[in-house]
């Protein structure tokens, strides 16, 4: 008897949190996940930008976004997303942890606090919001729909980037290893972790890397992305689609892998 592949995409029915989903990348994978009928927590540390975007994509999208907004660079910021987040729902389907932050400073100016901040965000937030949220992943967690974790790294964590942003690509490079040793621990318990890692994207971060001041519209994308492989910049489809796959049955057998999303940087530059 041949397979069903009925909804082998489907996301529809998941309950997923996605941090620093506000804007940028954490925005469009929102995005994404309620167009395909889940329901979609977003956090962001600054509480107006997260509710604003949470009714912007409930009212897009005809679904429901719910913003809890929080710190995810102290562990007290964790714990309390965690604990908001078990009184609304008895299971989480979907982390996506996306929250992270760069700094750029010349290398015999670069300050500590350039180095903790992203630290302390991009790495040590991970892993505390996947510890704290462990007991909602594992109540979903079944050996025929396994729950998913997906970190979002970037190709500055493999390969050397143009700017001065040290202690960011390092962070993601610590992020992609982090994310093979969850996936040690974790798969077992039908938890399964991989990780993005993300290209050139129009976003508030790299926006003010390229000299366009923050601002993601109105702006020359088309110069930037003349310089990819692919001759574009990534779009809302190409990184909600591969959130999307690993969280679907299709992605189902891939384990403790980092792909990147990038119209090929990484793989053919």
């Amino acid at each position: 008897m041949y397979p069903k592949f009925n909804d082998i995409f489907s996301v529809r029915g998941k309950v997923a949190l996605v941090t620093g989903g506000s804007r940028g990348i954490g925005e469009m994978i929102a995005a994404g996940f309620l167009a395909g009928g889940a329901k979609v927590y977003i956090s962001a540390r600054k509480a107006a930008a997260c509710d604003e975007t949470a009714k912007k994509l409930s009212e897009a999208y005809k679904g429901e976004c719910i913003s809890l907004p929080a710190d995810l660079s102290q562990v007290d910021g964790v714990k309390s997303l965690a604990d908001r987040l078990s009184a609304r729902e008895s299971k989480l389907d979907v982390l996506i942890n996306n929250a992270g932050v760069a700094w750029g400073a010349p290398l015999d100016d670069f300050p500590e606090v350039g180095w903790d901040k992203v630290m302390d965000t991009n790495v040590k937030g991970v892993f505390f919001t996947t510890q704290k949220m462990l007991p909602l992943l594992r109540k979903a967690a079944t050996a025929e729909n396994p729950a998913r974790v997906i970190n979002i790294g970037s190709i500055d964590g493999l390969k050397s980037a143009v700017f001065s942003t040290f202690s960011y690509g390092a962070s993601k490079a610590a992020v992609h290893h982090l994310t093979r040793f969850l996936a040690a621990h974790l798969t077992k318990e039908h938890i399964l972790c991989n990780n993005i890692a993300p290209g050139p994207f129009p976003t508030w971060m790299l926006s003010t890397g390229v000299g366009f001041g923050g601002k993601t519209d109105d702006v020359d994308w088309d110069a930037i992305g003349k310089n990819n492989p692919s001759g574009r910049v990534g779009t809302p489809e190409d990184i909600a689609g591969l959130a999307i796959f690993l969280s679907s049955r299709a992605g189902q057998y891939i384990v403790g892998q980092t792909i990147a999303c990038d119209g090929g940087v990484v793989g053919v530059s």
